[in-house]
């Protein structure tokens, strides 16, 4: 088994565990804290990634799952996974800053995928991915993911989002075969 994989425990996640989710994706992906990985967005966004409603709303709505990743009995990471028709959407993926780097990542998105074929018998996942998080997006690419060129604009002036901190902002959508 490989050493990122040892003493995971996957699980859903349930209402009890709101504010533990909503500050690991802040710690993630924002603030100072953020830095200690290489996930940040702390560059190009300012503010909330996410609110207590929005990750309550991942938990409760129907064809969705909040995995929450523990290991020795504290959370670590998180994803959303989300049936959409033909496909799934993953989402919502924080891994605790302190953790990155170690391969932890890599081993959730391969059980992410894995769930979803085996729950679902979806034969293709997707994300969006800001497009300029270069380097983001060459890690998912050595996953399997390919670029579509497919954009949709990033929601300037809803701060739930963050407060953009350049104007170019846009979410790409990226595409893995689950064969």
């Amino acid at each position: 088994m490989e050493a990122a994989a040892r003493r995971l425990t996957f699980r859903d996640a349930s209402d009890a565990d709101v504010d533990e989710l909503v500050a690991l994706i802040q710690s993630a992906y924002r603030g100072d804290s953020s830095r200690a990985g290489w996930t940040t967005e702390a560059d190009i966004l300012e503010g909330q990634r996410t609110d207590p409603e929005g990750v309550l709303a991942v938990i409760k709505a129907p064809d969705s799952r909040l995995l929450a990743v523990e290991r020795d009995g504290r959370v670590v990471a998180c994803c959303q996974l989300e049936l959409r028709g033909d496909h799934a959407y993953f989402g919502m993926f924080a891994v605790s800053p302190g953790q990155q780097g170690g391969g932890l990542g890599k081993v959730i998105l391969a059980e992410a995928e894995r769930q979803v074929r085996a729950d679902w018998g979806v034969s293709e996942m997707r994300m969006t991915v800001i497009s300029v998080r270069e380097d983001l997006i060459a890690w998912y690419e050595r996953r399997g993911y390919r670029r579509t060129g497919e954009t949709t604009p990033f929601p300037y002036g809803d701060e739930r989002f963050g407060i953009p901190q350049r104007a170019d902002l846009r979410f790409e959508l990226l595409v893995k075969p689950l064969v």
